[in-house]
């Protein structure tokens, strides 16, 4: 199987390519230099993508919100109700900005964000069920072991 269309053959392509060389031609040079710096810059450009945020970072400090170890269930749920609505605010200033953006590039998107938004308000209006649903038990199970702790 041959790598060259059957008219050229390896011999032939460098002759061709060394005739292109022997000519004298006042562009041949700068061209070629050109081509030759923006074939390495290319090549320059993937080996330092290759090598951004490959690394790990030395001596980043993580901090972890602690809890207190007596907290109850209903505390729990009621955080996590707040983080699923800061999460939602934070959400819509995120898609306020990326709308604008569609917007300035003519990029059609309330469409999909009527059906998007109505499918969100779906799965969070089910959560936040589940979640008043075990705010009640929780409630519910601590009202009535909470009084017999007391002395």
């Amino acid at each position: 199987m041959a790598i060259f269309p059957r008219p050229v053959s390896p011999k032939s392509a460098a002759g061709d390519l060394w005739s292109y060389f022997r000519e004298n031609r006042p562009h041949k040079w700068p061209i070629l230099g050109l081509s030759a710096a923006i074939t390495w810059v290319i090549i320059w450009g993937f080996i330092v993508d290759g090598n951004t945020n490959t690394m790990p970072t030395r001596n980043k400090i993580i901090y972890v919100k602690s809890w207190d170890a007596n907290r109850t269930d209903a505390a729990v749920i009621l955080q996590q109700k707040m983080d699923i609505a800061k999460g939602e605010a934070i959400l819509k200033t995120q898609q306020r900005e990326m709308q604008g953006l569609a917007d300035a590039f003519g990029i059609d998107w309330r469409t999909d964000a009527e059906r998007n938004k109505l499918r969100r308000d779906k799965a969070l209006k089910d959560i936040n069920a589940q979640l008043d649903a075990r705010l009640a038990k929780a409630e519910a199970t601590e009202g009535s072991v909470a009084p017999a702790q007391q002395p």
